[in-house]
């Protein structure tokens, strides 16, 4: 965690140092012109950009969560890149601009008394933003790296907290800081970390498939190192260097630092020299008292100047040192502790040699790195071979690389089986060990094991949907003859049958949206022509929308019916998304269904989870043979929280009708809620055990 860390404490230190010095000056200015009383006008600029800053974290956040695998990688090198370019500018602008902030932020002061107080709460907040922007950006970068939030999250926290000490010390005058020293340093340091986030950001594209080369590594050290030793995770977390990088990653990691060190340290020799050429001219006549630096000490003595630079040092030396050091004292490290844990085995993957390197495993909890020596990526599996149980497994290893795989090894027989693409499975001699308690391993699922309950499934949406077409039918005949107080009945009846049919949503593709879409996103939103279905429907009637505006909805809600009925016994379903269903179903119905965001005025809302929770049933009743003879313990929690889950439900049904679910009473909405979660807790194992694995 705290290797995590550092990067962050340095952006925290450097941009609350920034976004500090410039809000003190400011409201040293404000005091010495006895302006107190204006002070509360830079405090909500101030907290205005700092509101910005974190919802704008939020965004990321939020955004990068609700996109697919592939689309979540992209986003992050993507924003990765942005980061290294915001990062590169202010560190050049810092380095240009330190020896002038004082005056500069004085002027806008000055400026900003004069025009009112509108400008002077825009003055601070834009002088704010702009730093806390930057570190929002870096920061979600540094925790997305990282795989973790608390340690980032930490060392941004240090870093924001000794920069607010720093400044109220450089403005009580306790504090003397040569500032273009300070940020000269902290500008080398995190020019050094954004390499590294460029190097990440550029392996992030790779794996998106937006950039090439994902495969072309320029070394792969994992057969000799660790990675989760404590000496690779320090290099890790802090200059974003991996056992394992690509060559794209190595030429921009070289590239960037090379080019931007020099560029900087040429810029700081630059202004080393005009600074000694300066001191050697005559001197000016001092200044008047008031020009002083409004926060004091910040430009005082020893401030505003790196010193001179030695210039017949060559403006290579630094950058190659930031390059040569890190790798020299890694290898120093490595040196010194003999490389890879000695608990950490290297198998063989190949057509050829499948699990070559593998003999006498010790009982317990053990890391495998797995090399692929062959020349096609393969799946690796470390199986029972007499029942093809699988212990652990590998997906995608790519020709030349290595991954580890942790397995714990109890009493049993162990071997390798490995499945080239393309290519025939091998399995490997086998191992015995003994001494040791058994541990359960996962019989692995064939495509054609999920052939059965697919069928069954299918024979039951295509009996749904013939059903559906008669009701969406007597449902568009409702609205077409005007008796809308009919329509809302059998609008609910034809929507809980649509609902009951959830694990085939994925199959329906574009029909969904028009069926049963929401108006999320939309310009219009409810009243948009691109709102259609079920819940276009529901809006209309019950908003007291007549007949002639519900009639194209309706017709066109029957026509998709129909076409889905039509379509569906040709469309694909993969046999693998079948366990997937059951858990998603009841995550859309958390999701939507029990937050109430799906209701369009009918308060029905708990009558759709009702029919969702039937679906899933279904469902599992299919998937049943499957599960208990793999893990019979899993339906019999899950069944129990299924019940529990109905049981809440149907105690909202009313004889007058649906309760809606904002007027559900505070205990009984909670408990809903949490029987619902935990109930997706129970059913989270149903697609890991039911995963379709070559090693079948």
């Amino acid at each position: 965690m705290w290797d995590e860390a550092f990067p962050s404490f340095l952006i925290g230190l450097r941009e609350g140092l920034e976004a500090g010095l410039i809000v003190s000056i400011l409201v040293a200015t404000l005091v010495r012109a006895d302006q107190k009383a204006r002070l509360p006008q830079v405090w909500s600029g101030v907290a205005a950009a700092v509101a910005l800053s974190l919802s704008f974290g939020a965004v990321l956040t939020f955004t990068a969560a609700n996109l697919s695998g592939h689309a979540q990688e992209a986003f992050g090198g993507v924003l990765s890149l942005i980061a290294v370019c915001f990062v590169t500018a202010m560190v050049f602008w810092m380095r240009r601009s330190a020896r002038t902030l004082s005056a500069e932020i004085k002027e806008k002061v000055q400026a900003s008394l004069a025009m009112g107080a509108g400008a002077l709460v825009l003055t601070s907040f834009l002088a704010v933003a702009r730093e806390g922007l930057e570190t929002s950006l870096f920061l979600w970068t540094n925790v997305r790296t990282a795989g973790e939030s608390t340690g980032p999250l930490i060392g941004a926290a240090v870093g924001l907290v000794l920069s607010a000490g720093l400044c109220w010390g450089l403005y009580r005058r306790a504090l003397k800081m040569n500032l273009t020293r300070f940020f000269t340093i902290t500008g080398v340091g995190l020019i050094v970390v954004a390499a590294g986030v460029l190097g990440y950001g550029l392996r992030d594209l790779q794996e998106s498939g937006l950039v090439g080369g994902g495969t072309s590594y320029a070394f792969d050290l994992s057969g000799h190192l660790d990675a989760s030793s404590w000496y690779a995770t320090l290099v890790q977390g802090t200059l974003n260097l991996t056992v394992t990088m690509t060559v794209l990653q190595v030429v921009g990691y070289v590239a960037y630092l090379g080019v931007v060190m020099t560029l900087f340290v040429e810029g700081v020799r630059s202004g080393g020299r005009a600074q000694a050429a300066q001191a050697a001219a005559p001197a000016a006549p001092a200044a008047p008292a008031e020009a002083k630096p409004a926060a004091g000490g910040a430009e005082g003595e020893g401030g505003g100047t790196a010193g001179p630079v030695r210039a017949g040092r060559p403006r290579w030396v630094l950058p190659t040192a930031a390059i040569a050091v890190p790798v020299v004292v890694a290898g120093v490290v490595i040196a010194v502790s003999e490389g890879k844990q000695g608990g950490s085995a290297t198998v063989a993957v190949s057509e050829q040699e499948c699990g070559k390197g593998f003999a006498d495993p010790r009982p317990g909890q053990q890391v495998f790195q797995m090399r692929n020596t062959g020349d096609k990526v393969a799946e690796v599996y470390l199986v029972d071979p007499g029942s093809g149980a699988v212990y652990g497994e590998i997906e995608g290893l790519a020709p030349g690389t290595t991954r580890a795989l942790t397995a714990t090894i109890g009493s049993g027989d162990y071997a390798w089986r490995c499945v080239p693409t393309g290519g025939r499975s091998v399995t490997s001699a086998a191992v015995h060990v003994s001494g040791a308690a058994v541990v359960k391993a996962v019989k692995p699922v064939a495509e054609e094991d999920l052939k059965a309950p697919l069928d069954s499934y299918k024979e039951y949406v295509d009996q749904g949907l013939a059903t559906l077409v008669t009701e969406s039918r007597k449902l568009q005949a409702d609205v077409r003859s005007g008796d809308l107080a009919t329509a809302k009945a059998d609008w609910l009846t034809a929507h809980l049958r649509y609902a009951s049919l959830g694990a085939a949503y994925g199959t329906f593709a574009d029909l969904d949206g028009k069926i049963d879409g929401r108006p999320d996103g939309l310009a219009e939103k409810e009243r948009d022509p691109g709102f259609t279905g079920f819940l276009r429907l529901e809006y209309g009637l019950w908003h007291d929308q007549s007949a002639a505006e519900l009639t194209p909805v309706a017709d066109d809600l029957a026509q998709n019916v129909e076409k889905l009925a039509h379509d569906f016994p040709g469309q694909d379903f993969a046999p693998g998304d079948l366990p997937l269903r059951a858990h998603e179903i009841l995550e859309n119905t958390l999701q939507f269904e029990l937050t109430g965001d799906t209701d369009m005025g009918s308060g029905t809302n708990l009558a759709t989870a009702q029919a969702n929770l039937t679906g899933t049933q279904e469902l599992l009743t299919l998937l049943q043979p499957l599960l208990d003879e793999r893990d019979p313990q899993v339906l019999v929690k899950v069944n129990a929280g299924m019940k529990r889950v109905g049981d809440l439900v149907a105690a909202a049904h009313r004889p007058e009708g649906w309760t809606p679910v904002d007027r559900l009473p505070a205990d009984a909405r909670r408990q809903l809620n949490g029987a619902t979660g935990e109930l997706l807790e129970d059913l989270a194992p149903v697609p890991a055990l039911l995963e379709i694995r070559k090693a079948a």
